[in-house]
């Protein structure tokens, strides 16, 4: 076995250890609730814009996109327009593909800074709700001819709401490639500890994965992700589509 494939698999062998360490994984757990109140994932920038998410997931995110190299990057939920900015930015090393956006309000000061920004050039961003039938059509419309499409969810975080953008943005969604569920973590969190939020324990990304998944075979946990991640705002919401 030549030195790459011995370290591929000595590395593949640990994460899967990893992933039956329970004990780890509740120290994980412990610790994101820990940090949280610092509002830990606020803490970040991406090429001057907040991108509030745990730097693990930014790196996996960055080995997902570099590795399926998509045509199109569908995010629902912008806030400061970090998260968007740096999925442009992965596209334009790769040197092609969009990122398309969609928000029910992207604030002026955000909007602002996202236009001026270089990587600007490879998105384009829709105002209205994820869930609205016209604002996802125009959306689909963007994945027409593509060859791979890669899709994250980070708006309103209900079971209600999420579910029903699994449904609608699933089927664009290409063999091999990703929906993207952030904040399941909420599922394992203190119930009541989501101040000023709809979601809660019952109510949240979580719930409306096991849902999907109940009706949905196309798409099954990547759990090789899950695995090597532990701190995570998506636990088991790397959902991959395999057929």
């Amino acid at each position: 076995m030549n030195p790459i494939e011995e370290f591929k698999k000595e590395r593949k062998e640990a994460i899967a250890e990893m992933g039956n360490d329970s004990a780890l994984r509740q120290k994980s757990l412990d610790w994101m609730l820990h940090a949280d109140k610092y509002k830990y994932t606020y803490n970040f920038e991406w090429m001057g814009r907040p991108i509030i998410k745990y730097p693990s997931d930014i790196v996996i995110m960055q080995e997902i996109i570099w590795r399926l190299k998509p045509d199109v990057i569908i995010e629902t939920g912008i806030a400061h327009g970090g998260s968007i900015i740096f999925s442009a930015s992965m596209l334009e090393l790769i040197g092609h593909g969009e990122v398309v956006a969609v928000d029910i309000d992207i604030r002026k000061h955000n909007r602002d800074e996202i236009e001026k920004h270089p990587m600007m050039k490879r998105i384009t961003m829709y105002e209205g709700s994820s869930t609205d039938e016209a604002i996802v059509e125009k959306i689909r419309k963007h994945t027409e001819g593509k060859k791979t499409v890669l899709v994250a969810l980070d708006s309103n975080h209900t079971h209600e709401h999420v579910l029903r953008e699994l449904e609608m943005y699933s089927p664009m969604v290409t063999v091999g490639s990703y929906i993207l569920c952030p904040d399941t973590f909420v599922e394992f969190f203190p119930k009541g500890y989501v101040k000023d939020r709809p979601w809660d324990v019952g109510n949240n990304p979580m719930t409306a994965v096991w849902e999907f998944l109940k009706h949905n075979k196309n798409f099954e946990i990547d759990k090789n992700i899950d695995n090597k991640l532990m701190i995570t705002e998506g636990l088991d919401g790397y959902l991959k589509r395999v057929k």
